[in-house]
């Protein structure tokens, strides 16, 4: 369990630093009050790295209560 969790802590690691943050992060400095995330949609690969960092995320919890 514990090599488990070490394979699953780097591969969140992983997804986390390569998914895209938010591209328009000069509104937020300018101070307006646009919709940043209203028309935002994920396809593709981003969807399916959101979908698999959550499923991760969940297991890694999962085997952190079962470790404790």
């Amino acid at each position: 369990m514990t090599i488990a969790l070490i394979i699953i802590s780097i591969l969140l690691i992983a997804l986390v630093l390569l998914q895209g943050g938010a591209e328009d992060g000069a509104n937020i400095i300018s101070g307006g009050n646009s919709d940043l995330f209203a028309n935002r949609k994920e396809r593709g690969g981003e969807l399916f790295m959101t979908r698999f960092t959550f499923v991760l995320g969940v297991a890694f919890m999962i085997i952190c209560a079962i470790l404790k």
